[in-house]
């Protein structure tokens, strides 16, 4: 009896190891492979954050064998939590990068693909104050946020254009809501035309815009990034194409179903308004790949480009060598 019972057991211990090894071996990766990654956002969850929402939501991240946290930034910002190895991946912007790496204290942070091809920033206002372009807004109370990168691009195209930028009304305003602020004694903001420029039109407000890139082409660069450390991509490059790989496919899935990805916006952020949000997404559809053949792909001549001009206008303290400040290895093929 004892005999039949260690036979049996035996035999039980052989089937259960078999079917351990049955499904290790299976397409879906087991509790132990499961890779952790802190994702942190440049602000408040929006439509540029949707792809990454859409990849945890529909199960890519999963499949890569990823547990991914979304998570809002700490008041100091992200960029210092990625160069710290305290978080693996965050959204950022060129701009944000060339400051950080020629920093008196240079940080460890490099930008591996662009969320949108193009800058879709520029200026709002409302139609009734007729600023039709850059010149237009001389004598005319634009909220800044008062830092030097802003100034300098404000100076570029309102001076290409013609006026005199020392006209402006300059009043340090931090805008969060764009409706309110254009109906306040505020004439004109800085704003993302994919977000704010979209919730203007949504809540019917009559508004002129121009875009940044139509004034100068140097000014078309690239905002916002997914940024990481080098010292996290060089111990940790195949995880780091697959977290790309999973946001890739998710920022697919956005532009081929916009509707549908607004929803899962949405659903992870209850907050965000679902008709700005399904109208921000079919606005965008067009705007995460545009004309490139992969999302995410950053064009060394564009890039390279606008490090220069921040050199020139002294934004930053030195000129940084030819693709400096990204990559695009770690992109899918």
């Amino acid at each position: 009896m004892k005999k039949k019972f260690i036979v049996m057991v035996v035999g039980i211990l052989m089937i259960l190891g078999l079917t351990g090894c049955a499904q290790t071996g299976t397409d879906k990766p087991t509790d132990q492979a499961v890779e952790k990654i802190t994702f942190v956002l440049d602000w408040t969850p929006n439509t540029n954050h949707t792809g990454v929402y859409a990849a945890k939501e529909l199960g890519y991240f999963q499949d890569a064998g990823l547990e991914v946290d979304i998570i809002q930034p700490p008041e100091g910002g992200a960029l210092p939590l990625v160069a710290a190895g305290k978080a693996e991946f965050t959204v950022s912007f060129q701009e944000e990068i060339a400051a950080a790496i020629t920093s008196n204290n240079p940080l460890d942070v490099i930008a591996v693909g662009t969320i949108l091809q193009h800058n879709t920033s520029g200026i709002i206002s409302l139609k009734k104050d007729d600023i039709l372009s850059p010149k237009d807004m001389e004598n005319k109370v634009y909220a800044t946020w008062d830092t030097p990168v802003e100034k300098a691009i404000l100076k570029q195209v309102i001076t290409k254009d013609g006026g005199n930028y020392d006209n402006v009304k300059m009043i340090p305003n931090t805008v969060t809501d764009i409706i309110s602020a254009l109906q306040s004694n505020v004439d004109a903001v800085w704003i993302f035309y994919g977000w704010d420029g979209v919730a203007t039109k949504v809540k019917g407000l009559d508004t002129n815009f121009f875009a940044f890139k139509d004034i100068d082409p140097v000014l078309d660069f690239y905002t916002p990034v997914i940024a990481a450390s080098q010292t996290y991509l060089n111990q940790n490059g195949d995880t780091a194409k697959k977290f790309l790989a999973a946001v890739a496919k998710g920022y697919e899935y956005a532009i081929a179903n916009p509707e549908e990805a607004a929803k899962i916006l949405v659903k992870n952020a209850p907050e965000v308004d679902l008709d700005i949000a399904t109208a921000s997404q079919k606005y965008l559809a067009d705007q995460y790949k545009a004309e490139a053949k992969q999302w995410g792909y950053i064009d060394e001549k564009r890039w390279d480009n606008f490090y220069t001009w921040m050199y020139e206008n002294k934004l930053i303290s030195r000129k940084l060598d030819s693709q400096t400040g990204f990559t695009n290895v770690y992109l899918p093929k």
